[in-house]
C-alpha cells in the first residue's frame, strides 16, 4: 500500500492580516500606565494576490470574532491527548503538545486480522503479541514485547512482526483516511490508531525483509486458522529499549 497520508493536510489560507502599533509615551508624567502604553490595531483585508488590502482600524465585530478564534484554538489544543478521567493503566508516556505524542502497550490478546488476496492468508482471529504503539496525530510506530508483563524503560523492543511496516516501526497506512482532530482526547486517540492499524488490510512486506524467524506468511497462516498463542520465540530483536523511544 502506498502511504498518502500527506494528501490529507489542512490547507491555510491567508484572508486577514493585523498590524499593531505601540505608542509609548513614556515623557509624558500627567498619563496612567495603560495611558501612556496605548495600543492601535489596524486591520488589513488580504486581496486575490495575496497582497494588503482595505487597511482600516479593527473593528468592534472584527474583535470579537478573533477572541472567539483564539478562544476556540485554545480550547482545542488544551484538549488534546488530555484524558476523560484517570490515565489509561496502559499509558506508558504522554506529550500532550500541539505536536505531541503517546506511548502505550497493549498485552498479548485475540484480534480480527485482515489480509489481502494475493498473500493467501484468511482473513479472521488470530492471536497477537503484547505491543508497545507510539503515535501522533499523523504517523504510527508499533513494536513487539515478549511476554504480557507491563514494560518499563529498560525494557528490550521486538519487531512488529507485521506487513506493512519499516524497519524503525513505522507503519504504511495505505489509503487508510487518518482523521485525528486536534482535540482529541487521550482514550479515543489510542482507539482510533488501534483500529486504524488493525482495521486496514495487511498487503506487503517493506523492503522485503522477514520480520520474524518464521516466514510470514506461513506465521499468519498459522494464527489465523489456529487457536495457538503467538509464538514470541519468532520475534527479532530491534536494538532498542522502551526509554528511547521517549526521547
Amino acid at each position: 500500500m502506498n502511504n498518502i497520508t500527506d494528501n490529507f493536510n489542512d490547507i491555510y489560507v491567508p484572508y486577514k492580516a493585523l498590524l499593531i502599533y505601540n505608542c509609548n509615551r513614556e515623557n509624558d508624567r500627567n498619563m496612567n500606565m495603560e495611558e501612556a502604553n496605548a495600543v492601535y490595531v489596524e486591520s488589513y483585508d488580504i486581496g486575490l494576490h495575496g497582497n494588503p488590502v482595505n487597511a482600516h482600524p479593527l473593528s468592534l465585530s472584527e474583535s470579537i470574532a478573533l477572541a472567539e478564534l483564539l478562544q476556540s484554538s485554545a480550547e482545542m489544543q488544551n484538549g488534546f491527548l488530555k484524558s476523560k478521567g484517570l490515565l489509561p493503566n496502559n499509558l506508558l508516556y504522554v506529550n500532550p503538545d500541539s505536536n505531541g505524542f503517546a506511548l502505550w502497550y497493549t498485552p498479548p490478546q485475540q484480534r480480527d486480522l485482515f489480509f489481502v488476496d494475493s498473500l493467501g492468508i484468511p482473513c479472521g482471529k488470530g492471536y497477537v503479541p503484547a505491543m508497545v504503539w507510539k503515535a501522533t496525530r499523523d504517523k504510527l510506530r508499533v513494536f513487539a514485547l515478549k511476554g504480557k508483563a507491563k514494560p518499563t524503560g529498560k525494557t528490550e523492543l521486538y519487531h512488529a512482526p507485521y506487513f506493512n511496516t519499516y524497519q524503525d516501526g513505522s507503519v504504511c497506512m495505505g489509503n487508510v483516511n487518518i482523521n485525528i482532530e486536534r482535540n482529541t482526547r487521550l482514550e479515543d486517540f489510542i482507539a482510533q490508531w488501534e483500529a486504524y492499524f488493525f482495521g486496514s488490510y495487511f498487503s506487503h512486506m517493506l523492503g522485503g525483509i522477514n520480520r520474524t524467524k518464521l516466514n510470514m506468511v506461513h506465521l499468519w497462516k498459522n494464527q489465523t486458522t489456529t487457536k495457538d498463542k503467538f509464538p514470541d520465540d519468532t520475534l527479532f530483536t530491534c536494538g532498542l529499549i522502551l526509554n528511547q523511544l521517549i526521547r
